[in-house]
């Protein structure tokens, strides 16, 4: 297992550790970002303040273990998550959304925000939006996996993936033998506890990357944990990232900056009482700036 370190980030009035990309670890499978949010206070109307913002080529994947969040988008949807349940959204071509306190849930939130990167036959199709209330469920033993994306151990997610691809929350009660796909790459994000992986040890924090060619893990814990196991095959290509937008050229995430901040029609509009967050310039276009 490869362990790297999440590093530290503010989205709204959060701060999340951002376990992908990292240098040297862009993507595992088509799974391109990863925040690990809180566990921090909010209130009914504070707390989670991510004003309007827009995405291109990407799903995002929102579960919580704590809380709840109001998601609002440009396609009218205005849905509320709590834990053991799961949003998607996809952007393809262009899409933007709000993610807001709900108006009622005061105490703490934590969970995970995952995006998705779209291939090439479906990123500059139509946005989408669904919710699941219930998600498929296997006992491996000492751990129980919900599967929130793609298959785990026989149980099937309904949720869209246009890629091959796994995503799953494990609790861990003491140790199990994780069944893996072979064919794909797998990580590992820790929510809470600590996890013994082949042995080795994983905290919230990190993120341990397992290579191509395992057909099982074995994840143990000393007191109990919750783990996010990510996977996938290989991404069809290398991609860009910039801000919110998900791409393979500079060009074409200048050009999403530049319609958002000009008022596009391409990413609609949020019915949202927090302001709309401009584009920043691409970090490529900043003095020392970099991809």
């Amino acid at each position: 297992m490869d362990v790297t370190e999440s590093h530290r980030a503010t989205v709204g009035a959060l701060t999340v550790r951002r376990a992908l990309p990292r240098a040297g670890r862009r993507t595992v499978g088509a799974w391109c970002f990863a925040d690990h949010m809180g566990s921090a206070p909010v209130t009914a109307d504070a707390g989670v303040d991510v004003g309007p913002h827009p995405h291109c080529g990407l799903h995002t994947v929102t579960w919580l273990v704590a809380g709840e969040v109001l998601h609002r988008d440009s396609l009218g949807t205005e849905q509320t998550i709590a834990p053991g349940q799961l949003n998607l959204m996809t952007a393809g071509a262009g899409v933007s959304h709000s993610e807001e306190a709900t108006g009622r849930y005061t105490g703490d939130l934590h969970g995970i925000q995952l995006w998705v990167a779209q291939p090439e036959a479906t990123r500059h199709g139509p946005a989408a939006f669904e919710h699941h209330a219930e998600l498929p469920r296997a006992e491996l033993g000492g751990a129980t996996a919900t599967v929130l994306v793609g298959t785990l151990a026989g149980a099937a997610s309904p949720a869209r993936h246009d890629t091959p691809l796994v995503g799953a929350e494990l609790v861990v009660r003491a140790g199990a033998e994780v069944p893996l796909d072979a064919a794909f790459e797998h990580a590992l994000v820790v929510l809470e506890g600590t996890v013994t992986v082949d042995g080795a040890g994983l905290a919230p924090g990190h993120l341990g990357y397992l290579a191509p060619g395992r057909q099982q893990v074995r994840v143990g814990s000393p007191d109990g944990a919750r783990v996010i196991l990510l996977g996938g095959v290989p991404f069809e290509a290398p991609i860009v990232m910039s801000w919110n937008f998900v791409g393979r050229t500079r060009d074409e995430l200048e050009a999403a900056h530049a319609a958002w901040n000009a008022g596009d029609t391409r990413f609609g509009t949020v019915a949202s009482r927090i302001p709309r967050i401009p584009a920043p310039p691409p970090l490529w276009t900043q003095t020392g700036g970099r991809s």
